[in-house]
């Protein structure tokens, strides 16, 4: 494992995990058992960054990792992130208990990267009116935290205006090949390496579809490359190029993906893709965003829908069809998700637009899922 170093001066596994995305049980619950021999192995392996969250796995996230940190007497060995999830602040008064239960949850009485979550224009001016700042000064000089640091999901101004407002560590941006305009992107990135913070990528695979078997023109573009890598590794070592990407965080859920991504982040260094390598990742590029329909991660912030529409399968299946042009998403999609969970089934009611981080138009989207499936 390779490791950088996060400004203040820890030495981070290039390679963090991200516990968003737990192995589950049929009823949706964390496969306490199967997540937990994953997490061991990427820790004995050199895995020392875990970012988890109040809200991830219906809120059981946290106290899952705080009992496998405890019993196993993991606490000191790595570095834990948690998040404030400004969804759940409606006044300030909810800022300490929020984070008294933080501390509960994951059986520890200290954090060591602390990120105002999922930021955009409108929470950060929201979080601000509540004393967030003042708030983050509390928990440093009291040495409840030992980095402040925000993740976003916002335009471009807005980050920059959040990164001015406070003396951050570090910052945790959605980096991969395909979203360098998108929200933060290259220009965030740049400005925030810029003014000394360390960067986090998130979604280096894009929710894992930068993973997936790609579409036949991308695939034929690999393969001319003359490099005999996965489509994961194109990714990942795209990413890891970057000098002033401390880590990027990895949602693993499978013992291979585990494996194959501490494998790739032994040997990829900064700067170390060469000029025809980067011109493999823009021609493939140009083909995903040309058969890419709709920016849906999967992260689940939408869940649940009043209505019971099953919005990231959804989505799933619409860009699987366009991406790889075959019948059988439309197929998986009759038979998966049903008359119970379907796209036309959406209301127009809203209530899924605030919690979606990449900003999608949920509603509208889903009336061309229906449109084409339905």
């Amino acid at each position: 494992m390779q490791y950088r170093q996060m400004r203040g001066g820890d030495k981070i596994s290039v390679l963090g995990y991200g516990c968003m995305r737990f192995p589950a049980n049929k009823d949706g619950s964390i496969n306490e058992e199967r997540a937990s021999k994953q997490l061991k192995y990427a820790i004995d392996h050199g895995v020392n960054y875990l970012d988890t969250a109040k809200p991830y796995h219906g809120g059981k996230s946290e106290p899952f990792v705080g009992k496998f940190l405890e019993e196993n007497n993991l606490r000191s060995k790595i570095y834990l992130a948690t998040k404030l999830s400004g969804w759940y602040i409606k006044e300030t008064k909810d800022l300490d208990r929020i984070f008294k239960e933080q501390l509960k949850d994951l059986r520890t009485d200290y954090i060591d990267y602390y990120l105002v979550h999922a930021l955009n224009g409108k929470s950060w001016a929201k979080l601000k009116e509540l004393g967030v700042l003042k708030f983050l000064d509390k928990l440093k000089n009291k040495k409840k935290i030992r980095n402040a640091g925000f993740s976003f999901h916002g335009n471009i101004e807005h980050f920059y205006q959040i990164v001015d407002d406070y003396d951050w560590s570090f910052c945790q941006i959605q980096f991969n090949f395909l979203d360098t305009e998108y929200q933060a992107g290259m220009k965030g990135y740049l400005y925030a390496v810029k003014k000394g913070l360390s960067v986090i990528s998130m979604e280096p695979l894009r929710g894992g579809r930068l993973a997936q078997t790609p579409p036949e023109h991308v695939k034929e573009i690999y393969k001319n490359s003359g490099y005999k890598r996965t489509s994961a590794e194109w990714a990942l070592r795209w990413v890891w190029n970057y000098q002033g990407i401390t880590l990027l965080l990895s949602g693993m859920n499978q013992m291979k993906q585990i494996k194959e991504n501490i494998k790739i982040s032994n040997d990829t260094l900064p700067g170390s893709m060469t000029r025809e390598e980067l011109q493999v990742i823009e021609k493939a590029t140009k083909v995903y965003k040309k058969l890419m329909k709709i920016g849906c991660t999967g992260c689940m912030y939408c869940l649940p829908c009043p209505y019971n529409v099953a919005i990231p399968s959804c989505f799933e299946y619409y860009n699987g069809y366009h991406l790889y042009n075959d019948e059988k998403f439309k197929i998986q999609y009759k038979n998966f998700i049903g008359d119970k969970a379907k796209a036309s089934l959406c209301v127009n009611c809203g209530q899924c637009m605030p919690k979606c981080p990449q900003g999608l138009k949920i509603p509208e989207l889903l009336k061309k899922v229906a449109k084409e499936f339905d």
